[in-house]
């Protein structure tokens, strides 16, 4: 442990010479020089106190960092025995296992806006998580550094023989040089405070995070479909039109969004009057589609009189706002802070200031934010906080929060902080009723309980197409699965073959929006060529098509902290071949996806894990044996997609423009068998959008396919839950043999006779229409 403590500035007397104190020159002190100027006429010598300087105050280039605690941190080395592979610690544009950091910068946690950010890099970039996992084929372990100040991470791999460890070492052979990755943590300031989680499997180090940190609130399911965004949509008729597009050319979506030119000069919840007269109502018409839009709303605020956030105006008098209550940071004298962003000359709230938070939370009830209805959600940006004249482009770290906090004390974590102000604040503009969805840039440790993030301004290039497969997997591995890239790139304009390539990779991302920069070119999927259209369109309905499976994902990662997409070893946690695999994933544990990130690439090699595993090819219905690499052609039409044989997962056949108009759809149930002809899975389903499934208003049913027999079962009963939506078809696959006769029994004890149709070439079979209830329990039987 390393401790470099806080001080306060102390005044030291200057040296005086002998003379000065009245007595004679040392033995071996010289004669002074009778041209040396006496004590009193010296300037320097009339000084009889100076502060200490030295190592102190902090310039970086124009700016300067008073460090009134002086310099300071907190450090702490770490050494994972037996593992060669470190992973965590986001953000970086970074491989999955973390590299070392010998002879170059450690990693970095410093929430900073970067743009075109570069990659294979450990700089530092919108968000922080200062958790580590150490995987090897004996265990998984990690560590949460609970620290928001500016944190440096130092990694290096070395080995260690038994004798220098004891028991420590005891599971390993008697002087066996075994491996192990050494860690320095350091903190600019704080405290040591460190999580330590012994797994020893994967789920187990993630369910013990999440026991201190937090699940993943389960979002409304609109918020896990297709989002559409640019900066920025330019006006009420550009929005209509956009919307329009997407019925003519039958490509679902769910949500709008704009960005921060539909506002009155960039004041935070008003609105352009010229560009955007009615919101209300241009809301509205989207709301009877099923459709929501979100809206950005950044904590700089304009220090513009009659701005009902800074300092509003009234006739009668000035009401209580932002700088009238003293709710902004404070610069280093006590001042409202006053930089610059996208407004101009701006404050920022203090959102450590859980009175401010709730004040904040306040804002979004309808007859605060004017214009706003029950289906406009929000997307918080620039929540590092950005900084356009701040060191790095952030705040000064002297600056000052509630309660006398420096900034550099909490600089990571104040992006949290107000995603989970605007979180309330959705919920109780509701009143408590609706389930909110708030995007933010930056985030912490925790942020999964507030909403999804995203990995910020990237390139429209095929490097950070590749790069975003470990961004996402590295953040789904300390706890906030719900993220994603945006979809082509923020700058520069993709090729159509990036865009479709992107598409394809970004449909089986959990947050799945595409974005770009205001100098772009349009993207809306039907301006390209109608091939090309094809494909995005299939690549948007195929994750349609995935919604009850995502909900399902979604539902366990609420309940016990389990990630969304997966590292292969998550799941295989002793095939040491997958333990830097970053281009190939797990959606749960069900599916294998492996996108192609490479420009004319038509034809890729997929490594299937699982020694006894069984894995079937979507497209086609071809089975493959696990721990087997395979060749697969990759056409520009085609999505690497496997099924793990033993699964049972559940899908809507029937898309439509939005998932709110999906929700009675019935489901397709696809069962892959295993080895042993088994397989089984599970279906959560709720009313997709309110609270009501916290008091048993939900269904968990749990299908079980054993001996020729599909059995439905409630594992979790709901207590009050109905549905309309019904099973229509159920399709097996590795069935080589068709049965003779199929019957169905329902709970209440009703028997029939089902169609079916064998495929001895697929070897697959469709059952048609059981026409059962998805909350209703049943048994298939298969007779020969």
């Amino acid at each position: 442990m390393n401790f470099e403590e806080y001080r306060e500035k102390r005044k030291v007397p200057v040296q005086k010479d002998s003379e000065d104190e009245g007595n004679p020159p040392g033995e071996n002190e010289e004669e002074k020089s009778e041209n040396e100027p006496k004590p009193e006429e010296s300037e320097e010598k009339k000084v009889e106190e100076v502060m200490e300087e030295e190592n102190w105050e902090e310039n970086f280039k124009e700016h300067r960092d008073t460090r009134p605690r002086g310099p300071c941190s907190v450090g702490l080395d770490i050494s994972f025995l037996g593992v060669e592979h470190v992973y965590g610690i986001p953000e970086h544009a970074d491989s999955l296992a973390l590299k070392t950091t010998v002879g170059s910068e450690p990693y970095r946690l410093y929430n900073l806006d970067v743009f075109e950010y570069e990659l294979d890099s450990r700089m530092a970039l919108y968000g922080s998580i200062p958790v580590m996992i150490a995987h090897s084929a004996a265990r998984t372990v990690g560590v949460f550094w609970m620290n928001a100040a500016e944190t440096w991470v130092d990694i290096s791999s070395s080995n260690a023989r038994k004798s220098m460890f004891n028991s420590l070492m005891s599971f390993f052979k008697e002087n066996e040089e075994v491996p192990q990755v050494e860690t320095h943590w350091m903190s600019e300031s704080g405290i040591i405070d460190v999580f330590v989680m012994l797994g020893p499997k994967p789920h187990d180090v993630f369910q013990e995070y999440a026991s201190f940190t937090g699940t993943t609130g389960l979002p409304p399911i609109f918020g896990i479909a297709y989002h559409q965004s640019r900066w920025n949509y330019n006006d009420e008729d550009d929005v209509k039109n956009v919307d329009k597009g997407f019925d003519e050319h039958d490509i679902p979506y769910d949500v709008l969004w704009l960005d921060i030119e539909h506002t009155d000069g960039k004041k935070y919840m008003t609105w352009d009057k010229l560009k955007f007269p009615t919101p209300d109502q241009m809301q509205k018409n989207l709301a009877a589609k099923g459709r929501k839009m979100v809206t950005i709303i950044d904590p700089h605020i304009k220090r513009e009189g009659g701005y009902h956030i800074h300092e509003a105006i009234t006739w009668f008098s000035m009401l209580q706002e932002a700088s009238r209550l003293g709710y902004y940071i404070k610069n280093k004298d006590g001042g409202e802070y006053d930089n610059w962003c996208w407004p101009g000359s701006s404050s920022w709230i203090d959102f450590t200031n859980p009175e401010i938070r709730k004040w904040w939370a306040s804002k979004f009830a309808l007859s605060e934010y004017q214009g706003s209805t029950e289906t406009l959600f929000t997307w918080n940006d620039m929540n590092e906080p950005s900084v356009f004249h701040g060191p790095e482009i952030t705040m000064h770290k002297d600056a000052l929060h509630h309660g006398d906090w420096e900034h550099r004390d909490v600089h990571n974590i104040y992006g949290f902080y107000q995603h989970m102000a605007t979180n309330q604040g959705q919920i109780d503009r509701s009143g408590g009723r609706e389930r909110p969805f708030v995007l933010s840039r930056a985030f912490f440790a925790g942020t999964q309980r507030h909403g999804p993030i995203w990995t910020g301004d990237n390139i429209a290039n095929w490097d950070h197409l590749k790069a975003s497969l470990p961004m996402v997997l590295t953040l789904n591995l300390v706890g906030l699965p719900f993220s994603g890239a945006d979809v082509g790139g923020f700058f520069n304009n993709p090729d159509p073959e990036l865009l479709v390539r992107w598409y394809q990779a970004a449909a089986f991302m959990p947050f799945f929006r595409a974005h770009a920069h205001l100098d772009t070119k349009r993207r809306e999927p039907w301006l390209y060529e109608d091939h090309h259209k094809k494909n995005i369109r299939d690549a948007i309905r195929m994750r349609y098509t995935m919604l009850p499976y995502w909900y399902t994902l979604f539902y366990h990662a609420s309940d016990t902290g389990a990630p969304l997409v997966r590292p292969l070893w998550v799941e295989y946690p002793e095939e040491k071949n997958t333990f830097a695999m970053e281009d190939e994933f797990l959606l749960g544990k069900d599916l294998l996806v492996k996108p192609v990130t490479t420009q004319g690439q038509n034809s890729i090699d997929v490594y299937l894990p699982g020694k006894d595993e069984y894995w079937y090819d979507l497209k086609e219905y071809k089975i493959y044996r696990g721990q087997n690499t395979i060749y697969v052609p990759t056409s520009i039409e085609t999505i690497p997609l496997f099924q793990r044989g033993g699964s049972i997962i559940p899908t809507k056949q029937r898309v439509r423009r939005c998932s709110a108009l999906m929700h009675k759809d019935p489901y397709t149930l696809t069962l892959a068998l295993n080895s042993k002809a088994e397989a089984e899975g599970n279906i959560y389903v709720d009313d997709g959008h309110t609270f009501d499934y916290k008091n048993g208003a939900y269904v968990y049913m749990k299908f079980t396919f054993r001996g020729g027999r599909l059995i439905a079962k409630k594992e979790k009963p709901a207590t009050h839950f109905k549905t309309d939506a019904w099973i229509e078809r159920i399709v097996i696959l590795g069935i080589s043999n068709s049965p003779k006769v199929i019957i169905l029994t329902t709970e209440g004890g009703e028997t029939r006779h089902l169609q079916f149709k064998h495929d001895s070439s697929t070897n697959s079979m469709t059952i048609k229409k059981p026409a059962v209830n998805i909350a209703q329990e049943w048994t298939i039987s298969m007779h020969a």
